[in-house]
């Protein structure tokens, strides 16, 4: 535990910004941060499910809300995002969220739809955390939560990248963690295995309950919460989830592509 985490994490009252907040792990997030207390700026790009969202929460646990559609994937959406969130609110607390994948092989799959993912899952996060850091810096509190996968962990053929995606976002978080330790703001990455969510339909890579690893998006969101409240910098949920990162680690690079383009390819 560092200096963020000496003193108690508090939800009660303050703001959270989530994004890909109408669905999976985003809307659970949203969901858990309202009933412990904290107001919740919601953005995706489904208007519609966002402020349904947002309206349940509000009447159920009396906390305020604010909804902000935004598509991540347009250049300079994360700077407008920004702007409209903190307009006469201070966010405590960042959950970058949103992200997509594509499974195929690298060259047929579309180039421009692969670029928007990089900006969605690498560029996006990057810049609302940059936005978000120079204020915390400047209280000495606050928080970052940065959704990656355990998919980051290694190169994975026809989900390439993917997995390269997540892996920016491992090395980034971990590294901006340390840079702000002793600041009083937390950085956490937390890096979930398969989960049932729309996410999967939309990557390719369905997963069902006898997945291998598979969690709730509230598991999910309970395992990030406890680590940002015990001011640790990452988090793997799931104790099979947890071996697999580390045999991805540790296992010949060669070893591990070749065994992740077989696994691949039966999916396929």
């Amino acid at each position: 535990m560092d200096d963020a985490a000496a003193k108690e994490w508090s939800y009660r009252g303050r703001w959270a910004l989530v994004t890909g907040a109408s669905a999976g792990i985003g809307e659970a997030f949203a969901r858990e941060l309202a009933r412990r207390g904290m107001n919740v700026v919601l953005t995706a790009r489904r208007e519609d499910r966002l402020r349904a969202l947002a309206n349940e929460l509000g009447s159920t646990h009396r906390v305020r809300t604010a909804v902000i559609p935004s598509d991540l994937g347009k250049p300079g959406a994360p700077g407008v995002l920004w702007a409209e969130a903190t307009d006469g609110r201070e966010i405590h607390l960042l959950v970058n969220n949103a992200g997509f994948g594509l499974k195929g092989r690298f060259d047929e799959l579309p180039l421009e739809r692969q670029a928007e993912m990089v900006r969605v899952n690498c560029v996006a996060p990057m810049d609302l955390a940059h936005y978000a850091l120079r204020g915390m810096r400047a209280r000495g509190a606050g928080g970052i939560v940065n959704v990656a996968s355990i998919a980051g962990y290694q190169p994975i053929p026809f989900l390439a990248t993917y997995a390269a995606t997540k892996a920016f976002m491992i090395a980034f978080s971990e590294a901006v963690a340390e840079e702000a330790r002793g600041s009083g703001v937390r950085v956490v990455v937390v890096n979930p295995g398969p989960v049932a969510t729309e996410f999967q339909s939309v990557a390719g890579t369905q997963v069902n309950e006898k997945t291998l690893g598979i969690r709730t998006p509230e598991q999910i969101v309970a395992d990030a919460l406890r680590a940002l409240e015990a001011g640790r910098a990452t988090v793997t949920p799931g104790a099979v989830n947890r071996l697999a990162a580390y045999a991805a680690r540790v296992s010949p690079r060669g070893i591990v592509i070749r065994a992740a383009k077989t696994v691949m390819t039966k999916l396929r």
